[in-house]
């Protein structure tokens, strides 16, 4: 029977790629850890001791400009990882991850990061694919944060949460409010409630309550169009 680290560990999809050796390794070194809503999972400026993964729940990537405004870089939910440019480059953290709900999140040990960088040709396939998609999303971060109105902020913001590639244990369905939502796009509730009606009449995404169903990610993608 499955232990309930390797349950967790199935969603993602550099697991999947590793020997039952390497997996039996990770397993007996990876720790779970419940972090409550609001809670820093870890805080700009820490060292950087693990790379963390998202079993269940959601988080932000934000930080602090001198001026005092908090910039949100991305949202993580069930599958993502984070944290693996900084344990590459060994240098502190760069940026602020506060739960937004009850998260449950897999702490890895460095050594076993570094480990299957020496030892897992497909670990490391994984890396190089999710640092590219990485930056892509923050060029697009970018653009959306200088460029773009609220609600193809939001579309911006949405599609990116549903990158199946970084959030991969999400699917197409996710349990979400409109506050989450304006957190993640940095907009207001009401601001970010208006974007999801756009959207919806739209087709481009169906709205309940507290939940999202995406049905076009490729127009989220691209809106306005």
């Amino acid at each position: 029977m499955e232990t309930s680290i390797r349950r967790m560990l199935s969603k993602s999809i550099w697991a999947q790629a590793l020997t039952e050796e390497q997996l039996a390794r990770v397993e007996a070194e990876v720790v779970s850890r419940k972090i409550p809503a609001g809670g820093y999972v870890c805080r700009k400026g820490d060292p950087v001791a693990h790379w963390i993964g998202v079993h269940e729940g959601l988080l932000k990537m934000s930080s602090v400009s001198p001026e005092g405004k908090t910039v949100s870089f991305a949202g993580m939910a069930n599958g993502g990882w984070l944290g693996e440019g900084s344990l590459l480059k060994d240098e502190p953290r760069k940026y602020d991850v506060v739960a937004l709900r009850e998260s449950e999140l897999l702490y890895m040990p460095k050594a076993t990061y570094l480990w299957l960088l020496d030892n897992s040709i497909p670990f490391n396939r994984f890396l190089v694919t999710q640092l590219n998609e990485r930056l892509a999303l923050f060029i697009s971060l970018v653009e959306y944060d200088r460029m773009l109105e609220p609600d193809a902020r939001v579309a911006r913001c949405l599609a990116a949460l549903f990158n199946p590639y970084l959030n991969p244990g999400i699917g197409l369905n996710l349990q979400i409010s409109q506050e989450e939502v304006g957190n993640l796009s940095g907009t207001s509730r009401q601001r970010a409630n208006q974007a999801l009606q756009v959207l919806e009449k739209a087709g481009l995404l169906k709205v309940d309550y507290g939940s999202i169903t995406i049905n076009d990610l490729e127009g989220l993608r691209q809106f306005p169009g």
